[in-house]
């Protein structure tokens, strides 16, 4: 038995189908805008685990803000325990560009941070504030904004 010869479609490739058809004026508006390069003033992680694992999480993180071509210091306001500078020299960082920051006195962590965003000789501060209100991040977005740099909160659960 034979089947009557149906003539096939050609099937266009996802990309080309999507492509072929015109954009609909709101997205042609929005594809024309230039994209915002600026970077958020402040950034949050949250990692949850073993603590050893978590550390190796954040690793590469750290070490590519340590990295980072901006002259600043990566500076990191009251860290884990567990966060030592044998930690730091195991896990790749410059340890040359990086501050290790602790709060004196009736200082707090959110104030030691607030203080080095807004002076701007970092690049980018961490702090493992947890809770973190939003009175707080505010506080830290806006100092941020002051010194020209980026805060970083980790949350280790």
């Amino acid at each position: 038995m034979q089947f009557p010869h149906v003539p096939q479609q050609t099937q266009l490739p996802l990309f080309e189908a999507f492509l072929a058809q015109p954009l609909a004026p709101i997205l042609k508006d929005v594809a024309e805008r230039p994209w915002n390069v600026e970077p958020e003033a402040f950034s949050e992680l949250s990692l949850r685990g073993a603590a050893g694992n978590c550390l190796n999480l954040l690793a590469p993180i750290l070490r590519e803000l340590s990295e980072d071509q901006d002259a600043r210091w990566l500076t990191l306001i009251a860290p884990p325990a567990s966060l030592t500078q044998t930690w730091l020299r195991d896990a790749g960082l410059n340890r040359e560009r990086i501050l290790l920051l602790q709060p004196r006195g009736t200082q707090s962590a959110q104030q030691l941070a607030c203080e080095a965003l807004r002076l701007g000789r970092s690049h980018t501060v961490v702090t493992w504030l947890n809770p973190l209100n939003s009175g707080s991040r505010q506080q830290l977005i806006s100092a941020a904004r002051t010194g020209d740099a980026q805060s970083l909160n980790i949350r280790l659960g």
